[in-house]
């Protein structure tokens, strides 16, 4: 029998077990060496000054909280899932293990604010995440030194390409363990109510048929609360037009300090832990070097620099004088808008954004789509589409069309020219 066939998790067990204290599961528990070790490599450690929700706590201001907490509590969710009877009996320990360290790691590959740095230095969350795994790092070290195949089959879960489907079903689909921490924490510390859900009835409602995880009839509406409370966050909380500015502007220092950079400008301060993004020779360890500590601190400098544009957005973002914003309804309103910024003396390319938010709840994928048909089984054995069984669900895909949002973000100083014309 081979290593992965033996392997029986009682061998790496704790002679203590861990608890963490949580907001949302109370207790997060750490029963297995590899598990604790990866918690303190360098990598997850440093998802304590990334925060979860970029700017979101601009708006909601006890939003503080870290990707470190959310990758602790979706590892803790797919525990949770494990614990089931369907998964205990089908799953092998070594598949458990894997999917434990899927589940802890599958965020380490965020940027400083996220989703803002991301777009602009034009890179993958999930492809850094899957090199932190596989390349050079104290997470690669600590997986491989406990077998060397760990850290493929690990990342095979994050891309989505790993043969048991059950492992990626369990972090990454419609109704995921990533899911469903990030909608209770957030809407917890968000202090809305928009992302509650019963989490333990959606869990006990987890079967496994033909290799796929399914649920059966009467979790129903537990899942239909889960389809709702995350189209009500979206809504209320991740797409709030004040962190959708603070994001923007964020977007705007990126992109100025990149297009000065290939001007020739000379910084005053000197960009060592943006050079790599700036020069495109990206490692996995240059990565790990930066995170919103070492951001804010290259903004603060940045609020003297010669440059008016870089000085004045770095100094915006810093005291909250975040932009404006309308509703955009035509492509005339926006080149309107863009002379009206040039002619005040703010540059279009960087004082003018305008964005179009889309959010559709659920979503029908064939058999090669990375996120999985969510199958209800009702009580003769036969599985069928959610939207089959749900009228809530079934309505949303009937809709003719999905809500979107579309704005324009504008510097204050300009809005009751503005106004006049709008």
């Amino acid at each position: 029998m081979t290593f992965k066939e033996n392997f029986q998790l009682t061998t790496i067990e704790l002679n203590e077990k861990r608890v963490l204290r949580d907001a949302i599961h109370d207790y997060i528990h750490v029963d297995h060496l590899l598990i604790w070790y990866l918690i303190n490599s360098k990598e997850v450690q440093r998802l304590r000054r990334i925060k979860q929700l970029g700017g979101t706590y601009q708006v909601f201001q006890s939003a503080e909280h870290s990707r470190f907490t959310h990758s602790l509590g979706v590892y803790q969710v797919v525990r949770k899932m494990l614990e089931t009877e369907c998964l205990d009996e089908c799953l092998s320990d070594y598949d458990k293990l894997c999917v434990m360290c899927a589940g802890l790691l599958h965020d380490i590959g965020h940027g400083p604010f996220s989703h803002s740095f991301e777009g602009v230095f034009d890179y993958d969350h999930e492809d850094i995440t899957i090199r932190m795994i596989l390349e050079e790092s104290e997470v690669h070290d600590i997986l491989y030194d406990f077998y060397e195949e760990l850290p493929q089959d690990v990342a095979s879960i994050i891309a989505h390409t790993h043969p048991n489907r059950i492992l990626i079903q369990m972090v990454s689909s419609q109704l995921d363990a990533d899911r469903m921490d990030y909608l209770l924490r957030d809407s917890y510390m968000t202090g809305t109510t928009y992302g509650q859900f019963d989490m333990s009835r959606i869990l006990r409602t987890m079967r496994v048929i033909d290799g796929n995880l399914v649920f059966k009839e009467s979790g129903v509406q537990a899942i239909e609360n889960y389809i709702l409370a995350r189209y009500h966050m979206y809504w209320q909380v991740y797409y709030h037009p004040t962190a959708r500015s603070y994001e923007h502007l964020l977007q705007s220092i990126f992109q100025r300090v990149k297009d000065l950079y290939a001007k020739g400008y000379v910084f005053q301060t000197k960009l060592h832990y943006l050079m790599p993004m700036l020069e495109h020779r990206l490692t996995v360890q240059d990565f790990v070097n930066l995170d919103e500590a070492v951001v804010l601190y290259y903004f603060k400098e940045f609020t003297h620099e010669k440059d008016f544009i870089l000085s004045d957005l770095a100094s915006r973002f810093l005291n909250r004088h975040l932009f404006k914003y309308t509703q955009l309804k035509s492509q005339e309103d926006l080149n309107l808008i863009r002379k009206i910024a040039q002619k005040n003396g703010y540059h279009p390319d960087y004082y003018i954004v305008s964005d179009n938010q889309k959010q559709i709840p659920y979503l029908h994928y064939g058999e090669s789509g990375e996120l999985s048909e969510i199958e209800i089984l009702d009580n003769e054995g036969c599985l069928s589409p959610l939207p089959m069984k749900s009228e809530i669900v079934s309505a949303i895909l009937n809709s003719k069309r999905f809500k979107s949002d579309q704005k324009i973000f504008f510097p204050k100083e300009i809005k009751d020219e503005l106004s006049i014309f709008l």
